[in-house]
């Protein structure tokens, strides 16, 4: 075995193990504090719905290592076993070595190497989610949400691909750079088209129907200076009992959504508070801040990538053939399928600064509504109606939570 390939056991082991030792750790630290609700929480959970949330969190918990080691084993078979080269090798004869051709073979390889997450996809909905309240989906309705998704995937991923090999052929040394300004303006275009044509094409979106409820939040709205057109609500119970809230696009295509459960389980005292909340996000211009760290992290990839592509030892080093090794779309496929190796260590940083904008959200959320309380309602809602482990492990959650724990962000308001 060459070094490249022990490098990638390696960190393949690495990766695995650290994973499941911090969600061993989450879910000791929950069931440690399972026999009776913690002092800070009784005045809003029972005990049964509280030590429901927790062997929620461990059924997950538990889910996600066996999902882990399985995808792990087929990362594993794929990349050491030469099913990625046969598979390309065989799909290219078929299809063809032209930039179209190409493009086909790199979108049929990423659609194959997905099938075999299928089944857990399927459990998790069906068996997972139904048991704990939450999947409000059929089978009819998964099956269809995943065939318009390759669809989509298809019409608008091929040409992104075939301009992407096209530049590698076309820009010389630099086709990097091009491939990362085509890709940067992609992601533009899609914060503005996803939720206008493409979200649409899943849930049905309405503007919020008049009432007091939206008068009460349009004029947040007017006295925090943000100029929205329309509130939508999304119709997120058609497939589940979750509930949230999102704000999209910028200009004078933001658009703020709220989901039709958030709606049935809050007041409007609270929904305006969550509402203050999404409008601080735009205020305070984290929208633009995570466009511009996405931008750097993608130009960041796409040299990295350039650099990977400038010889053939890597596409080599995992069985591909000398004659394929010279193509772009075997370390195409190599980079998708490693690069996870090596960005879960960037998740600690990337939860900081997005917990870092949630603290400052809510701190704009409490002064637009004249105190913390408003949020803390809501914030403790949704926790209870998402059954939200309200114990997390420090560590885990430093690791991989986007929001702080709810003691946390009620401790930060309330300074």
């Amino acid at each position: 075995m060459n070094t490249i390939l022990i490098t990638f056991v390696c960190l393949l082991v690495l990766k695995l193990v650290t994973g499941i030792i911090l969600d061993f750790m989450n879910m000791r630290h929950a069931r440690a504090k399972s026999a009776e609700v913690p002092d800070a929480f009784k005045d809003f959970i029972d005990l049964p719905t509280y030590q429901k949330s927790i062997d929620y969190t461990v059924a997950k918990t538990r889910f996600g290592i066996l999902s882990e080691l399985y995808d792990s084993v087929i990362l594993a078979i794929v990349l050491l076993a030469g099913a990625l080269p046969w598979l390309y090798s065989w799909l290219s004869g078929v299809i063809g070595y032209g930039v179209w051709g190409q493009a086909c073979v790199l979108f049929l390889i990423g659609m194959i190497l997905g099938l075999p997450g299928l089944p857990f996809d399927w459990w998790s909905t069906f068996r997972l989610e139904e048991r704990f309240g939450f999947n409000k989906s059929t089978l009819k309705l998964w099956i269809v949400d995943k065939v318009k998704g390759f669809i989509l995937g298809f019409i608008i991923g091929l040409p992104l691909l075939a301009l992407l090999i096209f530049l590698v052929e076309a820009a010389g040394s630099v086709w990097w750079v091009w491939g990362f300004s085509v890709f940067f303006i992609f992601q533009l275009v899609m914060v503005v088209a996803y939720p206008m044509f493409i979200m649409p094409l899943f849930n049905k979106l309405e503007p919020m129907e008049a009432g007091t409820l939206k008068d009460r939040l349009f004029a947040l709205a007017e006295r925090t200076g943000f100029k929205a057109q329309t509130i939508l609500v999304i119709d997120g119970s058609k497939r589940s009992g979750h509930s949230n809230a999102f704000f999209s696009g910028f200009g004078r295509f933001r658009r703020i959504v709220l989901y039709d459960t958030l709606i049935e389980q809050m007041d409007e005292e609270e929904l305006e508070a969550v509402l203050a909340h999404e409008i601080g996000h735009y205020k305070l211009g984290h929208i633009p801040k995570m466009i511009a760290m996405s931008g750097v992290s993608t130009l960041g990839m796409f040299a990295l990538l350039g650099w990977l592509a400038n010889g053939t030892w890597l596409a080599q080093a995992f069985h591909f053939s000398d004659a394929d090794s010279v193509h772009i779309v075997p370390v195409l496929l190599l980079f998708l399928l490693l690069s996870g190796l090596l960005t879960f260590w960037l998740s600690p940083l990337m939860s900081r600064l997005s917990r870092k904008h949630e603290y400052e959200a809510d701190a704009f959320a409490r002064d637009a509504m004249g105190g913390a309380a408003p949020l803390s309602r809501a914030l403790r809602k949704l926790h209870k109606e998402n059954l939200s482990n309200l114990t997390p492990h420090p560590i885990y959650s430093s690791f991989y939570y986007s929001h702080p724990t709810l003691l946390e962000r009620e401790a930060s308001m309330n300074q």
